[in-house]
């Protein structure tokens, strides 16, 4: 090491002793040097942004269907890329069909489907889904239910053999069903704790009037899931499921041909009644007479949903006001969420959503904003809906609302899961298999005139109710003044107003 420290320094010192020899170009003794052209700036590539690329073509799947003998319907959609399956069954009852009283039991007696089916109790059903190497999902919505899972292809078989017993032979066992209520109450109880439940509980009833079929969620309300009974749910079984009210569902590796055999393999005998239910009485949108306040005191935050009952799906209107919807609050980029957000500092985020059901559904605007600013942020939005009308809607923002809704459509299929529940959603909204092709036809074709129109026909803040979750007394103090109604307290225990905006008796 030493040695080489003293050849190092012996190089160095003849380095530093030498004369260097001046380089060619360099100027003669006494000459005034030429100075060399300035140097590009290295940030100078940031002035302009890159161009995109190309857009990639818009693909949409395709969907398939065939009727069984006894009246099932088989929906098939076909992606070979890999070997897996979507294979499910969708219901064409939900908890829109959940009678008076009786919130919840659509909700609980399809869960009650994997709580034992066949000769295996839950235990043992829920080890035979996993020596295939899933576990079954379960969505319940107001207007329907699914039951499903994704598969290996090899192993595809087996699960519709797994499907089968748990739709058309479930046990229905009394210790299972106490379990699964008392499940059902618990997660009750936890989400009654969370402003945004409360919200959507109080929105409902606002919207709908918790009479109506869509007025409550789908999980229903301890009061009412505490008198459910397993005579119940055997009574909703057998009413509401059957060949004539579900659909087998298989998205993935395999053809229309192949999923038609193993239905009719493993459903072709299944007998039943059901029928697909009637859509419930369409919701008017009434004027507004009221602001309803679920008291939090203290929370830091005051979540605000604001809207109206909307449109069916198949409504004419939904395109234009799907396009509509979006410019006010659909995407980051939208009047609401730059107003609260970017502009004010109000709230991390403010969003708006259209969503057709089978009967009308709702248009719901909605934002969690700082306590402090409750009242000034109630007012942005409700200006922002003013807005529409006085401040037309321009060509820049009708064509991000419409280049970011169609390409957002290829998310909803990027999995057979997506695939499946795609298919599910078509056949429990009745919707023709080309659904997805006629929407983004009609994005693209809605004129400016017509989003307009539909903008001010929908979006008119007279006709939107506003639900407000949040401290009391600064919810008093800073909406009042606003004038948008008396404001009235709710509590998820009081008794319902018969029908939507009636105002609630005071105390």
């Amino acid at each position: 090491m030493r040695r080489l420290f003293s050849a190092l320094l012996v190089t160095l010192l003849t380095a530093c002793a030498s004369t260097p020899k001046p380089a060619a170009d360099s100027p003669a003794l006494g000459e005034k040097a030429t100075p060399p052209d300035a140097a590009p700036d290295a940030e100078s590539f940031r002035a302009k942004p890159p161009e995109p690329g190309k857009a990639p073509d818009l693909v949409l799947p395709t969907f398939q269907s065939a009727k069984l003998e006894n009246g099932l319907t088989v929906l098939v959609s076909t992606r070979r890329e890999l070997p897996l399956v979507f294979a499910g069954v969708a219901f064409s009852s939900g908890s829109a069909q959940d009678p008076k009283g009786k919130e919840g039991l659509a909700e609980l007696s399809y869960r009650m489907l994997l709580e034992g089916a066949g000769k295996r109790d839950t235990v043992v059903l829920d080890n035979a889904f996993a020596d295939l190497g899933v576990s079954p999902g379960m969505d319940v919505q107001a207007d329907g239910a699914q039951v499903g899972v994704r598969v290996l292809t090899r192993n595809l078989d087996s699960a519709m053999s797994l499907l089968s017993d748990v739709v058309l032979r479930p046990t229905f066992n009394a210790q299972a069903f106490d379990r699964r209520k008392k499940q059902q109450l618990a997660d009750l109880v936890r989400a009654l704790g969370q402003p945004g439940v409360l919200a959507q509980l109080a929105y409902l009833e606002a919207v709908f009037g918790l009479d109506h079929p869509y007025g409550h969620l789908s999980d229903g309300m301890p009061a009412s899931v505490q008198t459910l009974t397993l005579a119940d749910v055997r009574g909703y079984y057998q009413k509401h499921v059957g060949p004539g009210a579900a659909a087998i569902i298989l998205t993935g590796d395999i053809s229309l041909d192949e999923g038609v055999a193993l239905a009719r393999k493993y459903f072709g005998g299944w007998k039943g009644k059901a029928t697909p239910p009637a859509p419930p009485k369409a919701t008017q949108a009434s004027p507004r007479q009221q602001v309803y306040v679920v008291p939090k005191p203290g929370l830091d935050q005051t979540l605000v949903l604001v809207g109206r009952a909307g449109i069916a799906s198949g409504n004419p209107d939904e395109y234009a006001l799907d396009l509509a919807t979006t410019v006010f609050g659909g995407f980051f980029g939208s009047r609401l969420n730059m107003n609260l957000r970017e502009n004010k500092g109000y709230s991390y985020g403010a969003g708006a959503s259209l969503s057709p059901r089978l009967g009308v559904g709702p248009l719901t605007a909605y934002s969690s904003v700082r306590q402090d600013v409750t009242g000034p942020a109630l007012q942005e939005v409700m200006n922002e809906l003013s807005g529409l009308k006085t401040k037309p809607i321009s060509q820049e923002e009708l064509a991000a609302a419409r280049e970011g809704l169609i390409r957002a459509f290829p998310g909803a299929f990027e999995s057979v899961e997506g695939l499946g529940a795609s298919a599910a959603a078509l056949y429990i909204t009745r919707r023709p298999l080309d659904e997805f092709n006629r929407t983004v036809e009609g994005l693209r074709d809605a004129s400016a005139e017509d989003v307009q129109r539909k903008a001010e026909q929908y979006l008119d803040p007279a006709s939107m109710q506003i639900v407000l979750v949040g401290d009391p007394a600064t919810i008093q103090e800073q909406v009042t003044p606003l004038g948008l109604g008396k404001l009235v307290p709710v509590e998820p225990d009081e008794a319902p107003a018969a029908k939507p905006g009636t105002p609630r008796a005071a105390k």
